[in-house]
C-alpha cells in the first residue's frame, strides 16, 4: 500500500496544483490529507495564490479517484465540510497496512507527538504504529522519544513551510519520505 500524505495546504491553489502534480508521478493506492486544507488561519500570512474556491475542486476530483481519508485541522470549519465531497470532520483515523502496523492520522492540533511545541497527547497505540500529523508545518520522520515505540511523521506543509521548503510525504513498504514541492513542479 502507497499513501501520499499531505497537511497545510491553507487554499494555496499554486501549490495545490504541485500537490496533484506529485499525486500524478506518484500513483498512490490512497491519499491521506492532515488537515487546513481551504483557510489560511489568523496567524499565518496569505499563501502564494491564496484561492479556496480552486482547491475545492482538485480536492473533489481527487477523492473521486483515490480512495482518500482527511481529517479536521484547526483552521477547517463545518462551511468547509459543506463544499468538499469526503468527510473532513473527524480528529483523527486509523488506517491499518497489510502487515498490520496502525497508523494514526491527525491534524497536531487536538492528538500530536509533542513535536516543535505541539499538543503532546496520543491514544493508547500499539508498539510499532505511527502518528502522522501536521499542524506544525515541520517535517518529522523519527522515533517519538516521549512515546517509546512509536514512530512520528509529519509531511510538513504544502503551502506555508516554516522549515524552508514545500512538502508533502508518502508511506509505502512500512518506511515513510518526504517529497519537496518545487515551483516547477
Amino acid at each position: 500500500m502507497k499513501i501520499l500524505i499531505a497537511s497545510d495546504i491553507h487554499g494555496s491553489a499554486f501549490w495545490a496544483e504541485r500537490l496533484m502534480t506529485a499525486v500524478e508521478r506518484e500513483r498512490p493506492d490512497r491519499i491521506a490529507l492532515l488537515g487546513d486544507l481551504l483557510y489560511h488561519g489568523p496567524r499565518n500570512n496569505l499563501p502564494r495564490e491564496y484561492d479556496p474556491s480552486r482547491v475545492i475542486p482538485l480536492l473533489n476530483d481527487l477523492a473521486s479517484s483515490i480512495p482518500l481519508t482527511a481529517v479536521r485541522g484547526n483552521c477547517d470549519s463545518e462551511v468547509d465540510q459543506m463544499v468538499l465531497d469526503f468527510p473532513l470532520m473527524a480528529d483523527f483515523a486509523q488506517i491499518v497496512d497489510a502487515r498490520g502496523r496502525e497508523i494514526l492520522l491527525t491534524h497536531g492540533h487536538v492528538f500530536g507527538a509533542g513535536f516543535h511545541n505541539s499538543v503532546d497527547r496520543l491514544p493508547h497505540l500499539a508498539p510499532g504504529a505511527a502518528v502522522v500529523f501536521g499542524h506544525t508545518h515541520v517535517k518529522v520522520n523519527q522515533a517519538c522519544d516521549a512515546h517509546p515505540g512509536i514512530w512520528a511523521f509529519n509531511p510538513g506543509s504544502v503551502s506555508i513551510p516554516k522549515d524552508g521548503s514545500n512538502s508533502c510525504g508518502v508511506y509505502e513498504d512500512g518506511a515513510f519520505r518526504h517529497i519537496v514541492l518545487t515551483e516547477g513542479m
